[in-house]
Order: C-alpha cells, then structure tokens, then sequence
C-alpha cells in the first residue's frame, strides 16, 4: 500500500531499435529491439534514454523511444 508521501509512479518504457528509414518509424527487424527497461518516473527514463541514444550516435538509423506506460495503463487520468 503506498504511502501518501510516496511519490505516485508513472511508469515509462524506454526502448530501441534500428529504423529501415530517417523519414517514418518502422523497425528493421523487431526481433533485435533493445528494452532498455521500465522506470518509475520521466525523469529517470530521460536518464536512461540519453545514455542509450548516445551509445548509438553512429548509427543514424538507430532511435531509442520513451513511451508514457501510465497513459496506457490509466487513460483517464495519463
């Protein structure tokens, strides 16, 4: 049970992968995406987000994503 001095989580996924083109988000092959993981806050995930996209600054066609998982789990209030 949380606390009410706990702060609430909304979690985010931050994920990967190489994209076939620079002009539309369609993965080259989804079985290679990288998972990065799951935080409990945006800023975390940011966190974890910059240190991916810098691994891979190389790579053009390599993009790393931060999807609002708490939108999705509750719409009402995301």
């Amino acid at each position: 049970m949380a606390h009410d001095t706990e702060k609430k989580q909304r979690l985010h996924l931050v994920f990967g992968g190489e994209l076939t083109t620079l002009t539309d988000v369609h993965f080259r092959d989804l079985d290679k995406l990288d998972i990065v993981g799951i935080y409990p806050d945006y800023e975390s995930a940011l966190t974890a987000w910059k240190s991916k996209a810098q691994m891979t600054v190389d790579n053009a066609h390599m993009r790393y994503f931060i999807v609002h998982m708490h939108r999705l789990l509750d719409p009402e209030n995301g």
